[in-house]
């Protein structure tokens, strides 16, 4: 350890993020990071990512705007901005219905390339390894944690940030430590409730993505709509979203089947993996044209099992803490999944670099972390699981197998404002507020 080092701080995952945790943590010169990721090399999957107003406060104070603008179309604004059209489309006439107006604008990525960005802002003090799978670890009170990895190798630090996605072996690792000190204490029901909550549960959906070539959609269809509006097609138990990424060279595709009746059972096959479009080809049959243009040009597709992370009694346990999709992972159905990991990353940082954060006083910054953004990601997790209903046509509100034709247009607009109610908290609130309590109470401990 460096000579004036305050902590040692290791973050499992270098998706966006255990990387934007590593960026903030990189302001504060007295804390060392090392990341671990436990795949060979840093590759993301080639999935586009979206960045509502809220995370994008963040984007900005970590200096991240000027690179990021580079590789995507989107302009950043403040006013009202049209953002994805809606359609009902599972008819041989789709039928336009509303058009998601947001506060601010939605910014739209290749997620490899903004990992990539956020990767060069990291000092080149900071090491990354690679092929280093957490296997479990080991803390006692006051005392180092200690990392045992699957290669058998093992690391001690201060600090250990789970940023390791769905399948979290440092969401495992807690949770089984806090299975272990509910046992010593014979509180065998709550064991037994934190077991259930270990492993991630399938929603009962089904994602398909693909990225589409602009040019080739260009040649089947030159004035389709999502060359210039991002745009979701909605159906009885499906949609699809489509939208232009990578400075428009490519059209982000993803298709959605849920089964809502399956949600929490068990998923037999791989989770995610290469298939063919044949899969759910036969649910779009009947679609209108636009849907068809589209699914004629996916070639390629992966096949997304979405499974979420149950919601969470804490989490934080002693000095490790789990953010990300290891904490809330959901369905993403407000993109908002990155936006969320992103704000943990950040009010995690602002608290371990907090001045008056030492060894002795790290499990108060950590609960401070618990209690202000716990609350706030379930609470999105629940409004990205209704969205899915909603976007469905499968709403508890409005009844859609019973509604005559001519009240279909005034059902589906009635729609756009009940989903657009459950989503507004992405463009019309604000980080600031998290912020200053954070800030209130790490400092009200000095």
């Amino acid at each position: 350890m460096a000579s004036g080092t305050r902590l040692r701080i290791a973050i499992c995952g270098a998706g966006i993020g255990g990387l934007t945790a590593a960026v903030a943590l990189s302001r504060y010169p007295d804390i060392e990071v090392e990341i671990f990721e436990a795949a060979e090399k840093l590759a993301e999957l080639g999935a586009g990512v979206g960045i509502f107003p809220r995370p994008w406060e963040v984007i900005k104070k970590l200096h991240l705007e000027e690179e990021l603008l580079r590789y995507t179309e989107a302009k950043p604004t403040d006013g009202p901005v049209p953002s994805f059209r809606y359609r009902r489309s599972d008819r041989a006439e789709g039928i336009e219905f509303y058009t998601l107006v947001t506060k601010g604008s939605l910014m739209t990525f290749h997620r490899p390339d903004f990992q990539n960005v956020l990767l060069r802002k990291l000092p080149s003090t900071y090491r990354i390894h690679c092929s280093k799978r957490l296997r479990s670890y080991s803390q006692r009170q006051g005392g180092p944690i200690n990392l045992l990895f699957e290669d058998g190798t093992r690391a001690s630090f201060d600090v250990l940030l789970g940023a390791d996605g769905l399948k979290s072996a440092v969401r495992r690792s807690l949770l089984n430590e806090k299975v272990q000190w509910a046992q010593s204490e014979n509180n065998w029901s709550e064991a037994a409730h934190i077991t259930t909550l270990i492993e991630p549960s399938w929603s009962g959906t089904n994602a398909y993505r693909a990225l589409i070539p602009a040019d080739r959609l260009r040649i089947r269809d030159p004035h389709h709509r999502v060359f210039t509006q991002a745009t979701q097609y909605l159906g009885k138990n499906g949609y699809i979203i489509a939208y232009p990424i990578a400075n428009g060279r490519m059209v982000n595709f993803v298709a959605f089947k849920s089964q809502h009746h399956l949600e929490h059972s068990k998923y037999h096959e791989a989770w995610v993996c290469p298939t063919d479009k044949t899969e759910f080809l036969g649910m779009f049959r009947d679609w209108e044209p636009e849907v068809q243009a589209l699914l004629d040009c996916v070639e390629k597709p992966l096949r997304w099992a979405i499974h979420t992370v149950k919601p969470l009694n804490s989490f934080v346990s002693g000095n490790v803490a789990i953010l990300g999709d290891a904490a809330h992972a959901m369905l993403p159905h407000q993109g908002s999944g990155a936006g969320q990991a992103i704000e943990d990353a950040y009010i995690l940082g602002l608290l371990l670099g907090h001045p008056s954060t030492t060894r002795a006083t790290l499990s108060r910054a950590l609960q401070i972390y618990d209690d202000i953004r716990r609350p706030f990601s379930q609470r999105v997790q629940e409004r990205s699981r209704l969205n899915g209903q909603y976007f469905t046509l499968s709403c508890q509100e409005i009844d859609f197998n019973a509604i005559p034709e001519h009240e279909m247009l005034t059902k589906l607009k009635i729609l756009g404002k009940v989903f657009t109610k459950n989503w507004e908290w992405a463009w019309m609130s604000s980080l600031g507020g998290s912020v200053e309590e954070a800030m209130r109470l790490i400092e009200s401990t000095e």
